[in-house]
């Protein structure tokens, strides 16, 4: 059976469907889709005329550099409705997961045929296919979504053919095969007996919703990640300290006011955002939160081109949030301007107004981010806990490799790993180095290549598909160097790569 990677406008389509059955508004499903396909197709020349064809947008290459910006993160983590969905437990996760794979690996077709697009696929895929969402890695194997354990595979042996058909300039590549899929032969019209009237259907019952994850799932969730010891161990305490307010509330008994909002000080690549995603399920579970949900943003989704509408900008942002908990990256980048200056006042109202159903988390470098709490008396006094995330060793980030390739459905061997290592001890360890962001983008990289190694082989064995071999891994260019932004702080990721793995790491 000859398999081709559908149309992304079809792709976004069969999206906008799932997510009406799911309950999901269609726009905000449709950009979710739009900006995981832009970036997973960014690398590809030309690829923003196709996307803006696709999506039936005005051609702008500016417009769709946005989008690939916003939807970096969702190349290693569910996206916002995909995670709400799984800490929800709901019965249409699995479809909605795969119908963002399938967004996925349509957009590698936009653009010119590019290796590094079917790694950015298979990674983005496999983030919103697993049941962990794409979060900090575990030490364990992923556990798939139910019924799409596969999908990865077939997903890439179609665009293995999608290549081989740009290659050979033709559409006949019968040699080409895919799992088949069990379908109802017809009978012969001539030798099959009249069938009877089928009684009319019956309209399928709907699945119960499961009950969202408790405290325990979640902080064993947590207890699962590389690394992070210092940061396991406060969160927990933070889980006991807020379980105890609230059960002295429900005795009647007075409680401290207890300020949940935090800031996290790290380097990319250490997990912030994929904590964060944990906090608000755990902060849900407690009934400190409505819903649950994760919203990440930085600062070009905050700040407007005009003094007034950063304002709205933000509180739109913020109200978004409410319910969940509102993750803003490289926060320190706020500092030093009028603009930025009018969407922290914002938030610290937005912070004030909405007090008990939301929680904000503020994320970046150390130094920085003091300066960013000092702009403003009200800041200081509502993020009273940080916590610290460390950078990987070599050992960690070898193992967050594993359960990266692993996630994507991949198998490597000695060989490879020590592949990895021999990279890992080259690579200079400054401020450009993204720890799991720098393993993921070796990853993405190395499935480019896997799949450049079969595009002539006409029908890959199932052993072939899965296995990376040493000469995938290439050492992989650092970040752009540090460069001093319009408020005088230093941002060595502006306009960057966005986070590390699909497994264990984040956009922070």
């Amino acid at each position: 059976m000859t398999s081709s990677t559908k149309s992304l406008s079809d792709a976004l389509a069969a999206l906008a469907e799932a997510a009406a059955t799911a309950g999901i508004d269609a726009d905000t499903a449709r950009a979710e889709g739009e900006a995981l396909a832009a970036t997973v197709a960014e690398a590809a020349k030309g690829a923003f005329v196709d996307w803006s064809a696709q999506t039936g947008r005005p051609a702008s290459a500016d417009a769709f550099m946005d989008a690939a910006s916003r939807g970096r993160r969702y190349r290693v983590a569910p996206t916002p409705t995909m995670g709400q969905l799984q800490l929800t437990r709901s019965a249409h996760a699995p479809s909605y997961a795969q119908a963002l794979a399938d967004v996925a690996f349509a957009a590698t077709s936009l653009g010119e045929e590019n290796p590094r697009t079917v790694g950015n696929a298979a990674g983005a895929a496999a983030a919103q296919l697993g049941e962990s969402g794409g979060g900090p890695a575990p030490v364990i194997e992923r556990q798939p979504v139910p019924d799409v354990g596969d999908e990865i595979t077939r997903s890439l042996l179609s665009q293995l053919g999608t290549i081989q058909q740009k290659l050979a300039g033709s559409l006949d590549l019968s040699g080409l095969q895919t799992p088949e899929v069990p379908t109802q032969t017809t009978p012969d019209p001539v030798q099959a007996a009249p069938a009877e009237p089928a009684p009319p259907a019956e309209e399928p019952e709907p699945e119960p919703e499961e009950d969202p994850k408790t405290v325990e799932e979640l902080l064993a969730e947590l207890d699962e990640l590389v690394g992070l010891a210092d940061v396991k161990a406060e969160i927990h305490r933070q889980a006991a300290v807020l379980r105890v307010e609230g059960l002295r509330q429900q005795a009647g008994l007075k409680a401290p006011t207890i300020t949940r909002h935090m800031i996290f000080n790290g380097n990319p690549g250490t997990g912030k955002t994929t904590v964060a995603r944990l906090v608000a399920g755990i902060y849900r579970a407690l009934g400190l939160l409505s819903k649950g949900q994760l919203v990440e943003v930085d600062r070009s989704e905050l700040v407007a081109g005009y003094l007034g509408q950063t304002a709205m900008k933000t509180a739109e942002v913020v109200k978004s949030a409410e319910g969940g908990v509102l993750f803003i990256d490289e926060a320190y980048s706020l500092a030093g301007d009028q603009y930025g200056q009018e969407a922290v006042d914002t938030l610290v109202k937005e912070m004030e107004d909405k007090r008990d159903d939301l929680v904000v988390i503020v994320a970046g470098y150390p130094q920085p981010m003091e300066v960013f709490v000092a702009q403003n008396p009200g800041l200081a006094s509502r993020f009273r806990t940080t916590i610290d995330f460390a950078d990987y060793t070599d050992d960690e980030l070898a193992d967050i490799f594993g359960v990266m390739t692993r996630s994507a459905e991949y198998d490597v061997d000695d060989a490879v790993l020590a592949r990895l290592a021999e990279i890992l001890a080259l690579v200079q360890r400054g401020p450009t180095f993204g720890n799991a962001r720098y393993v993921r983008n070796l990853l993405e990289a190395a499935i480019g290549r896997h799949a450049w190694r079969l595009r002539e082989i006409e029908q890959p064995t199932l052993e072939q598909l899965r296995t990376l071999v040493a000469d995938d891994l290439e050492v992989e260019p650092l970040d752009p160097p540090v460069q001093p932004t319009d408020a005088g702080v230093v941002d060595p990721f502006d306009g960057g790569e966005e986070t590390g793995s699909p497994e264990q790491e984040e956009t922070a």
